[in-house]
């Protein structure tokens, strides 16, 4: 263990996204809280982010902040931004550990916890942030290499000694939001008959799968395979799924209905979920449900950690694009995967087990479009239906 960051007792770790970027932070969270003990745990993040706090553990307390240097962050003026930095201050934080992805700059976040006089500043940084890091990892992804999200804050809390035995994702459902998921799917799902949940919805547009597909989708699992289905979505998402499961009244809709801890107690409940890759994807993770993931290919790095999972996707030249709109206009990663693959994947983990391991494929096609791996280890998890199917890619 670091002997400066041994003494620490009051930190602040921050994860400025949302709220799947959050809970991939959790084990890192958690190596923190093991390794530290009787330290205090202050989230810093956003309003979307900070709606997860509540339910994990490792947090004690949450701040959100529309911090100025993040997409889609509300339009303040610099003395909000002042203000913040002195309630940060006045909090008298030991330490700061920050959290990014490799696409990210450190410095606006390191700068702040400078100005509010924090002693110790944990990231990784691209360049020599001289007095604005105190301990600083450089930054060699994705030249060198690329990980997968949850193993680089795990790996980036070890460097000052933070390690655990346990990194699953953290997200506690309390009995009440339970209770209640289950009454509220009762009025429309037998448990004792076969079901699936989906959720069609995403915040960026270049992360949805077409709605036609998922009409195609719907219609396969009700009518072929006689499975029943509920959808999840916020109250914003209630027309994309009245589209979805038009002409099938028996599809049953909990649009606007879930609180987010409802949410994850209704994922935990489900057989199966098939979603984009979003929040709820990494929800699945974290409460152990096998998870059917629409994977765009815009971030190789967020695939369902350490549980039973299909990651589907279209292989295209324009991979990683890191976009929220598509660059190119057609989609192609998510618009060329077949409904069928995507119900032949539910189907299969449904009579599955609920265990399983962090699929990599993402990575490894990264990795071999860089040059960092060879086309062998590309082709490994094909090679491993148990894992994932449907990688149908371009020739």
């Amino acid at each position: 263990m670091n002997e400066r960051w041994r003494q620490a007792r009051n930190i602040l770790c921050v994860r400025l996204d949302y709220l799947g970027d959050v809970l991939m932070c959790t084990p890192a969270l958690r190596a923190l809280r093991e390794s530290l003990p009787g330290s205090r745990i202050t989230l810093l993040t956003s309003g979307s982010g900070a709606a997860a706090a509540p339910y994990i553990p490792e947090v004690d307390d949450v701040l959100a902040y529309a911090a100025p240097w993040m997409k889609n962050s509300a339009v303040h003026g610099a003395e909000a931004d002042v203000a913040f930095i002195e309630d940060l201050r006045a909090r008298r934080f030991d330490a700061a550990v920050i959290f990014t992805t490799y696409s990210q700059s450190t410095l606006p976040a390191a700068m702040l916890c400078h100005l509010a006089g924090i002693p110790l500043r944990l990231a990784h940084c691209r360049e020599n942030p001289y007095q604005m890091l105190t301990d600083w990892v450089p930054e060699t992804e994705p030249e060198q290499r690329v990980r997968h999200e949850v193993r680089r804050q795990l790996d980036l809390v070890a460097t000052i000694g933070c390690r655990t035995t346990d990194e699953r994702l953290s997200f506690r459902v309390p009995p009440e939001d339970r209770e209640t998921a289950r009454t509220l799917l009762a009025a429309g799902i037998d448990f004792d008959k076969p079901w699936v949940l989906m959720h069609p919805g995403a915040t960026a547009a270049s992360r949805r799968y077409p709605v036609r597909h998922w009409q195609a989708v719907l219609r396969q699992l009700a009518d072929d395979a006689g499975w029943q289905v509920a959808l999840t979505g916020g109250g914003s998402e209630a027309g994309l799924i009245e589209e979805i499961r038009a002409g099938h009244p028996h599809a049953y809709s909990l649009a606007g209905k879930l609180s987010l801890g409802q949410l994850g107690a209704a994922i935990a409940l489900a057989p199966v979920l098939v979603s984009n890759n979003t929040g709820p994807a990494h929800l699945a993770a974290a409460v152990g449900t096998p998870v059917v993931d629409l994977y765009a290919l815009t971030n190789p790095q967020h695939t369902p950690w350490q549980v039973a999972s299909r990651v589907l996707y279209q292989d295209v030249s324009c991979r990683f694009c890191y976009k929220s709109v598509c660059p190119q206009g057609h989609h192609a990663c998510l618009e060329q995967v077949p409904p069928e693959a995507v119900v032949r994947a539910a189907l299969e983990l449904a009579e599955g087990n609920r265990h399983g391991e962090t699929d990599e494929a993402p990575l490894r096609l990264f990795e071999q479009a860089a040059g960092l791996t060879t086309r062998e280890a590309l082709l490994v998890p094909e090679a491993a239906p148990a894992r994932t199917i449907g990688l149908v890619r371009v020739s």
